[in-house]
């Protein structure tokens, strides 16, 4: 079994009389320790598809499984406890608390999980030794964006999901971001997989999944993936 299987995987939202149905027939595999990008239009599908992996959101129909559990079948108490110990997640924007430093931001996540990274290390890894006692007002847009993703990865997750991570921040910055991403999914053999309607990412990622209309149209692995270090947009 791969590390991550959607079987089938179907998602409608019913509001009224109206049934939309987001997902449709959904099915790839990944492996893990892989960099994956998932690309495709807005409305393809994608933010959906890291709801339902990442335990926020239930699937109509089909299976999900991550890391040989079958996520799909989980009871809303499990599904807690799937997002607390085993997922990593990192949006668009950076939703720190404002009135804590970035240590305290990271310690905050690293409560909740069974088996923490240490958040003041963390920080160093994502080079922001010199900052941890900011607090976010006190932080570009790219050490805010460190710090979630320090704060991600402190609940040292079998997953990390990345929803946009580079949409809020300008173009030198977010290839920083995405650099780091895949330093660390390559030096940790952490799963990590980033959500993005830019078709240039796929040419960093050791898995490619296109959607289109709720479907994968197309996954495919690159054998010679590019450093985010050379990667132009």
């Amino acid at each position: 079994m791969s590390f991550i299987e959607f079987r089938n995987v179907e998602k409608k939202y019913v509001m009224g009389e109206v049934t939309i149905n987001a997902v449709s027939n959904l099915s790839f595999e990944a492996e893990k320790g892989e960099f994956i990008v998932i690309v495709g239009p807005s409305g393809a599908g994608k933010t959906t598809l890291l709801n339902m992996l990442g335990g926020m959101d239930t699937c109509t129909s089909g299976e999900i499984y991550l890391d040989g559990q079958k996520v799909s079948s989980f009871s809303e108490k499990q599904l807690v406890n799937y997002r607390r110990h085993d997922v990593g997640f990192v949006f668009q924007f950076y939703n720190l608390v404002q009135n804590l430093t970035a240590l305290e931001n990271v310690e905050l996540a690293a409560q909740i999980c069974r088996d923490p990274l240490d958040a003041a290390q963390v920080l160093c890894d994502v080079g922001l030794s010199e900052r941890i006692n900011n607090f976010p007002a006190q932080l570009s847009g790219g050490e805010q964006q460190r710090v979630a993703i320090a704060r991600a990865l402190a609940k040292n997750p079998k997953l990390l999901l990345c929803d946009e991570p580079t949409g809020a921040l300008d173009y030198a910055t977010g290839k920083a971001i995405l650099e780091l991403l895949q330093k660390t999914c390559h030096e940790t053999g952490r799963t990590v997989i980033i959500i993005t309607h830019n078709q240039a990412f796929t040419a960093i990622a050791d898995r490619v999944i296109k959607l289109k209309n709720g479907t994968a149209t197309s996954v495919t692995t690159n054998d010679s993936p590019l450093s985010a270090q050379t990667l132009e947009w």
